[in-house]
């Protein structure tokens, strides 16, 4: 009772109208005025970074007027939420649920560590209770294999096959999981352009997830960072919503980097790069918002930073709006909060850290903006008051979907010391969601997911692997058991969980997939025109030409898209479609498919990369299997499809090496990276799958499994 009174009231006792030095912010005037926004960025791919999508910041409502209006109808709220959770929990002896996912804990790993002495709590789950692998999706990468776990379905019927789907108009990549689109009235006033009516904010992701069934019952449900859950759907219980959460700039995490020296000024993939000037021992710069379209011209939107800057000392001092801070160089400031002006009065609110690389040259990198979690431009919790209540217990955190910065660690913009204490200070803010839900939560099911798993695996994988092209000849002696010691420290969590648990409570943990070696990258848009499947405009050829610019699509009659999926350009579904459905597609298939399995990586000593390629008709069945490629390829440990192929470009060269320091990935055929399974309880079930996890959580809470899902229950 304490629990669900205090997330509804919070943001009442503490007034988030956002204030600065000058102004006072609407939300409600910014829930007009947000609704237009649609900042135009460039499309773009790459680890971490991701996707910058074409968005519409919409303030839905503000967290004050939810938090008044929950604590009026609060009396009869709580009599109906009690009628309903008698009769929920009837048929079971079980207190709680809680599932703690780990992104990206690897069964063989895990399994070493455990028999090193490593990971004991891990050990006696396994030898009290259950420790098998757990088969993940085809294809295994996050959002299909999280969207399975939430909704007990495959993906033809969830519709999420790659982080990335196609447009069908022009061939460009879209965000497969949300949609955010733009008012289709605007009153203009002047320079002004308001918005007459709210534009969609859509989960294109289908099914419903378990904890809806259980909510309906009156099971308390608190989900906290499960990836593929924005917009966050509206139900019975409490979600912070995760992975595809924007930035306030609308892209998938945008970051900033600013240096004197001009040389530095070429393009950073995965964020922007800012050439400043000291005046004496002042720098004037600023920080690059959204693009502000409620004005004429979209112009974007900017916040003015001040630098003061002592050499002699190491010191610089920030200051912008209300904030004034001083730091020394690699040391991370705390959240910071910054505004940005749209229109009189009205700001769209987002948080930041700083961290200084250098005094001589000055530099300085800038996380990608998030949205602010107390007083959110976008809705990122169900309801929209539980965002603010978990900020104002805990203080400011990381809302943007893939919030660990790998694309700046990438582009050596932050050192791996840096990007590890990043994501550690990431867990750390998870880990308060979650004990403050387990100490407050008395029955019903706790899910968080916590990505450390996956970001360090995938950044520090070259350190366990000798000769992988990304080591560049450095030695992995200072992060060689970077991966070692995360498996330590995820241990320690559990152990911590387990001293919250009481004797009926029932623990999972559980991954998405595992991990994989990733040395080399095949482009499979350069197989496709190397074996004349795709064909390039009269006179190009082959380049570093991104997005299928110079694809002549009227005679092209396969295209791979995202990590690892081949369509077809099939007529009557894609614009610009050759192929005739039926017999000719089917005929395609199945000769790129043997062709395919072919490719022999001669650099490479004669290996293989591919593994299996699957035709998912073969597969799966469900009304979205339209959604996905035709084709899914499965490469084998060490491969995984180019970096050059992800952005739609056709390279010259088909397999290249992978310098990257994102050296380690789970895009492989799905046998080769199942994910773990572990639980405090025997569960008897075999071969178990990430759909089978929903379906058991339900059955626990002694409730029949809706029909509709997939999964079985292991118990």
């Amino acid at each position: 009772m304490s629990n669900f009174f205090a997330w509804h009231t919070t943001a009442d006792r503490d007034n988030p109208l956002i204030t600065n030095k000058t102004a006072v912010y609407s939300p409600a005037l910014a829930a007009a005025l947000l609704a237009l926004a649609s900042p135009d960025a460039h499309a773009y791919i790459g680890p971490g970074a991701g996707f910058a999508f074409i968005g519409s910041f919409f303030v839905m409502f503000t967290a004050i007027f939810i938090a008044t209006i929950a604590l009026l109808v609060w009396p009869v709220r709580m009599l109906i939420f009690f009628l309903r959770r008698k009769k929920g929990y009837t048929k079971t002896d079980v207190g709680r649920v809680v599932v703690v996912g780990l992104d990206g804990l690897d069964p063989k790993l895990a399994r070493r560590h455990m028999d090193q002495g490593l990971m004991p709590n891990f050990k006696a789950m396994a030898e009290k209770g259950t420790f098998k692998p757990l088969q993940t999706t085809c294809p295994s990468i996050s959002p299909v294999a999280w969207s399975s776990f939430a909704t007990g379905l495959t993906p033809a019927r969830h519709g999420i096959f790659d982080f990335l789907d196609r447009d069908l108009k022009t061939y460009l990549p879209i965000l497969s999981s949300a949609k955010i689109g733009t008012s289709s009235k605007v009153l203009k006033l002047g320079k002004y352009r308001i918005p007459l009516k709210k534009p969609p904010i859509k989960l294109l992701r289908k099914g419903t997830p378990f904890w809806h069934f259980l909510g309906e019952k009156g099971v308390s449900c608190s989900v906290l960072r499960v990836p593929i859950t924005f917009p966050p759907a509206q139900y019975e219980g409490r979600e912070l919503s995760a992975m595809c959460v924007p930035d306030l700039k609308g892209s998938q995490g945008t970051f900033s980097f600013y240096t004197e020296d001009e040389a530095e000024s070429k393009r950073l993939e995965g964020g922007q790069v800012f050439v400043i000037k000291a005046d004496g021992d002042t720098v004037r710069t600023h920080l690059h918002g959204p693009h502000n379209t409620f004005v004429e011209g979209a112009p974007i939107c900017k916040a003015a930073v001040t630098i003061n800057i002592d050499r002699a000392k190491g010191e610089a001092a920030f200051s912008l709006d209300d904030a004034d801070f001083k730091l020394t160089e690699g040391v991370y400031s705390p959240w910071i909060k910054v505004g940005f002006a749209l229109a009189p009065k009205v700001a769209a609110s987002g948080i930041c850290r700083f961290l200084v690389s250098s005094f001589t040259p000055f530099r300085f990198y800038v996380t990608p903006i998030n949205i602010d979690p107390e007083a959110p431009a976008l809705p990122i919790s169900h309801p929209q008051s539980y965002a603010v209540y978990l900020g104002k217990l805990l203080g400011s955190y990381a809302t943007l979907g893939l919030a660990e910065d790998t694309w700046a660690l990438n582009e050596k913009v932050l050192t791996d010391g840096q990007f590890m204490e990043q994501c550690y200070d990431i867990h750390a803010e998870r880990e308060a969601m979650l004990f403050n839900e387990l100490d407050n939560v008395r029955k019903g099911l706790v899910v968080c997911v916590f990505d450390a798993t996956d970001r360090m695996q995938h950044m520090f994988w070259r350190y366990t692997d000798p000769g992988h092209p990304a080591l560049e000849g450095a030695s992995p002696e200072p992060y060689k058991d970077a991966i070692k010691d995360l498996y330590a420290k995820m241990d320690g969590l559990i152990e911590r969980v387990q001293e919250k648990l009481n004797p009926d409570d029932m623990l999972i943990v559980m991954s998405d997939h595992g991990f994989a070696s990733f040395r080399r990258g095949v482009n499979l848009n350069t197989w496709l025109y190397d074996n004349g499947y795709l064909k390039l405009k009269e006179g190009k050829t082959p380049s570093d030409t991104e997005w299928f610019k110079d694809v002549d699509w009227k005679k092209t009659v396969a295209y791979g898209v995202g990590l690892g999926g081949i369509c077809l350009n099939i007529k009557g579904r894609e614009s610009q479609g050759v192929v005739e459905p039926g017999k000719m597609a089917e005929f395609l298939k199945a000769d790129i498919k043997k062709k395919l399995a072919e490719i022999v990586d001669e650099a490479a000593g004669g290996k293989k990369p591919i593994r299996n390629v699957y035709d998912l008709k073969e597969l799966y069945k469900g009304p979205y299997l339209d959604n996905g490629p035709e084709l899914v390829v499965g490469f084998d440990d060490g491969y995984r499809v180019s970096w050059d192929c992800a952005k739609g470009v056709v390279s010259p060269e088909l397999i290249t090496d992978n310098l990257k320091s994102w050296s380690g990935d789970h895009c492989t055929d799905f046998s080769v990276v199942p994910g773990v399974l572990f639980c405090n309880r025997v569960l008897p079930g075999e071969r178990p799958r990430i759909i089978d996890i929903g379906p058991t959580v339900i059955k626990a809470f002694g409730m029949e499994v809706p029909k509709a899902m997939e999964g079985r229950p292991l118990i």
